[in-house]
């Protein structure tokens, strides 16, 4: 018997990833277009993009029926420099996200949403090997300490004072992508401490096999997005130098069920593992071309809903 899954959405569905790019649309925009989609939920989105304000987030909010199951956290983890800033975003999007009415809590969701989603990002040497773990250049032992540091300062920051659980997130191009890394930080950090939100687009990128990683991590991974890689583009862009987020702009994540992600094999891992609770679609793109993204959500829904999500 499975356990109760609720799928949301994400605004880098919409191409939002960077606040500073000209081209995002409003996010008022992406509220209308994923309650016409269909979803009770979404995520917050990156730092910046939606409003800091709970009394008016929370009424978008409700007069389109959706909830909030994650705020996000995507930045530079490693640089010690960067503390007060990490921990300032913390304070302001776990401040909101629990000022808006909580998600439902489903049987087999250890923990509470909604979620703080925390990615390492902000690095040229990184971006441009992305799911190139042969090429990637790892952090030394210092480098490696001060971004554990930084993680659990993040994460202790927002369980004590938010009652938040932050969830990491091994994303291409942060350095924290591949085997050995998500490894490594699983090891430093315990789970009392920060749990997992695995990515199987970005698990498949960095060359690892979807289904044996959330199998392995099972007893940490506390939130899931699904992501789908078209497997002639993935195999296009690995051959040239090109940044994480250009080759979503061509197109290398698609709709789910049209790439090489095998979804029936997750589905009966998730059942046999007793997960239950939130998962995000995320499909990245150039938000210049997003009049494709209610049919690429339609298409995503159909697909899992005819997989048995």
């Amino acid at each position: 018997m499975s356990n109760p899954i609720t799928v949301s959405c994400a605004p880098c569905c919409w191409g939002v990833d960077d606040v500073s790019n000209p081209h995002l649309p409003p996010w008022e925009r992406v509220l209308d277009e994923a309650a016409r989609a269909g979803f009770g939920g979404l995520e917050l989105g990156p730092y910046g993009y939606m409003p800091l304000d709970g009394t008016r987030v929370g009424a978008a909010l409700e007069a389109r029926g959706l909830g909030i199951v994650a705020g996000t956290i995507f930045d530079d983890l490693v640089n010690p420099g960067n503390r007060e800033e990490l921990l300032r975003q913390t304070d302001e999007i776990c401040a909101l996200i629990t000022a808006l009415p909580r998600p439902e809590t489903h049987s087999g969701q250890r923990f509470q949403a909604p979620y703080l989603t925390v990615m390492d990002w902000g690095h040229d040497e990184r971006d441009f090997a992305a799911g190139h773990s042969d090429r990637a250049p790892r952090l030394d032992a210092d480098g490696w300490a001060g971004m554990v540091a930084n993680i659990r300062s993040v994460a202790e920051r927002a369980r004590d004072r938010h009652g938040v659980r932050a969830v990491l997130h091994p994303h291409a191009g942060g350095y924290i992508e591949f085997e050995d890394e998500l490894d490594r930080i699983a090891n430093d950090l315990p789970g009392e401490t920060i749990g997992l939100c695995l990515d199987t687009g970005h698990l498949d990128y960095a060359g690892m096999d979807p289904v044996e990683t959330l199998r392995r991590y099972a007893d940490r991974t506390d939130y899931i997005h699904f992501k789908d890689i078209d497997d002639a583009k993935y195999a296009d862009v690995m051959g040239r130098r090109i940044r994480f987020f250009d080759a979503c702009a061509e197109g290398v994540m698609c709709p789910i069920g049209r790439g090489r992600i095998d979804y029936a094999s997750v589905r009966r891992l998730l059942t046999e593992i007793g997960y239950g609770g939130y998962i995000t679609i995320e499909q990245e793109r150039d938000p210049r071309n997003d009049e494709g993204v209610l049919a690429d959500l339609a298409a995503s829904r159909d697909f899992l809903r005819r997989t048995g999500f």
